[in-house]
């Protein structure tokens, strides 16, 4: 049993990561209705910016501090609110009256100009980077269960995330008109709402927990690298559509389900080497079965 619950903590911890970029995918298919496949390398330069932020920020804070690692989680999400919002700007918004199909090979597009700039040695360069220590680390044995402190910065940052995402979309005016465009954007465009700082406002907040994942994820894997938000986006895309994409609570629950499946199955002798195929064989039979996750609800579109 410890082994199992083990494995439980181990999965909830990477499913965490995986709802945090889910919630990206989700509010953006939410309102445009397209999936933007840039967000994964928004993970990516999230982690890079807080590979850089960290030596600066200890000129003024401790190093291996929690104030220093807060500091550093906020303003990497700042930085890549402003990306994803320029993203938006430049790549999606002359699109936006175009087919969908146009607006989808353009995020393709993005992504493979994200990762490849990236990688070009004027930039980040291709071979991986070892990831600087934010908060000090501690492990605690509880029976004989173990746990560390990163570990628990994942689930405590996940959680106030997640609350605080509520509260913006639930609770104030900006998610009031966040939820009527979602709901009919022609209607919340006569009512006076200003549709194109409700988008941007979207994928800037979207990125900043594409973010946080970033960050959380290097502090508990250690390296970084230009192409490591390809296999991670495509996980959580399938974690959004797992708990039905367009709904927050369905890709929260999404992420964390498919970190325990994938966690467990790795765990499993000969199916160890087959944990990332699983991830993409849940995808396939959730389109099967569930083509609007176990959230969502399917829609009937009139002609």
């Amino acid at each position: 049993m410890s082994e199992f619950f083990q494995q439980l903590i181990n999965g909830l911890a990477i499913g965490a990561i995986y709802a945090l970029i889910a919630l990206g995918y989700t509010m953006v298919y939410g309102i445009l209705r397209f999936i933007n496949f840039a967000h994964g390398d928004v993970f990516m330069l999230g982690a890079f910016a807080g590979y850089f932020l960290s030596p600066v920020v200890n000129r003024f804070l401790p190093a291996q501090s929690y104030a220093g690692g807060a500091v550093v989680l906020v303003l990497a999400m700042a930085i890549c609110a402003l990306i994803g919002m320029l993203i938006e700007f430049l790549a999606y918004r002359p699109l936006r009256n175009r087919p969908k199909l146009t607006v989808l090979i353009t995020a393709i597009g993005v992504s493979l100009f994200i990762e490849y700039t990236c990688q070009h040695d004027a930039v980040f360069k291709a071979a991986p980077r070892k990831f600087p220590e934010l908060i000090p680390f501690t492990n605690w044995h509880l029976g004989g269960l173990v746990l560390n402190t990163n570990q628990v910065i994942v689930f405590v940052t996940t959680m106030l995330l997640l609350v605080a995402l509520t509260v913006v979309v639930q609770k104030t005016k900006v998610g009031t008109a966040m939820r009527a465009v979602s709901f009919n954007e022609q209607a919340a465009a006569l009512m006076g709402v200003n549709i194109n700082r409700i988008i941007s406002f979207t994928f800037g907040l979207g990125s900043a927990l594409a973010a946080a994942g970033g960050i959380l994820f290097a502090m508990n894997y250690a390296s970084i690298d230009p192409l490591m938000g390809v296999q991670t986006g495509l996980k959580a895309f399938v974690a959004a559509v797992l708990g039905g994409i367009g709904n927050l609570p369905g890709a929260a629950l999404g992420g964390l389900l498919l970190g325990v499946v994938e966690t467990f199955a790795g765990g499993i002798p000969g199916l160890s080497n087959y944990r990332d195929g699983i991830a993409f064989g849940v995808l396939i039979l959730i389109l099967l079965f569930r083509p609007a996750g176990l959230l969502g609800k399917l829609q009937t579109e009139k002609v």
